[in-house]
């Protein structure tokens, strides 16, 4: 498995790709670093080059910050999978995350959590550290109030209703939950807009944040 590794820290990026390349040299599919970069612009010129199943991706760099480059490759590599891996749990920056379409968001003193994440984001769930998923539940309490959204929505919800939330809340695309809840790709289609419709949500990430403060375990 190929990953790119993009911190302004020249330390730290080199004892992610030692724990990374280490701890996984005995694997039947071992994880090499195959390049490193210290700025956003790094990472827009590297991905390209190298086409890497992951991009551990740091928030606080020069020239160009982490989430402009990972905004930026996302809209030009709608497959890219991105990790930050970062020192901020400002909630600006994780709600961000989440827009642009980020798979993964970590403390980088959560070393722990680092290698276990990398596969399911390399298939397309999202992982979030415990500190980041402790604070999902308050960014949509706003929201909630001002549309006057209540428990009694989600008691309202049909199985397949929470079923769909759920896939969704773990970054399957709509083809992936078809295959799950066995139907077409069409009806997925149509039962996600008409939920979004009902819960009165704007987008996929708005659902994936109302799964986490409202059925998450």
């Amino acid at each position: 498995m190929k990953i790119i590794v993009i911190d302004d820290d020249a330390m730290v990026t080199n004892g992610i790709k030692t724990i990374i390349e280490m701890v996984t040299q005995n694997n039947d599919n071992p994880y090499k670093v195959v390049a490193t970069g210290k700025t956003g612009e790094d990472a827009l010129t590297l991905y390209p080059l190298h086409n890497p199943d992951i991009v551990l991706l740091d928030i606080r760099m020069p020239i160009m910050n982490g989430i402009d480059a990972g905004r930026t490759l996302i809209k030009e590599y709608p497959n890219a999978k991105i990790i930050y891996l970062t020192t901020f749990l400002e909630d600006e920056y994780i709600i961000e995350a989440l827009k642009i379409g980020a798979k993964g968001y970590l403390m980088k003193t959560d070393f722990d959590s680092l290698i276990p994440a990398i596969e399911p984001v390399s298939n397309g769930h999202r992982v979030y550290g415990d500190e980041i998923v402790a604070k999902i539940p308050s960014f949509l309490s706003s929201d909630q109030k001002e549309k006057g959204q209540s428990q009694t929505e989600h008691q309202s919800l049909s199985e397949q209703e929470v079923e769909l939330i759920h896939w969704v809340a773990q970054g399957l695309n709509n083809k992936e939950i078809a295959e799950q809840m066995h139907f077409s790709e069409g009806t997925i289609r149509n039962y996600l807009s008409n939920l979004l419709e009902k819960l009165e949500l704007r987008d996929r990430t708005q659902l994936a944040i109302y799964y986490f403060k409202n059925m998450g375990e």
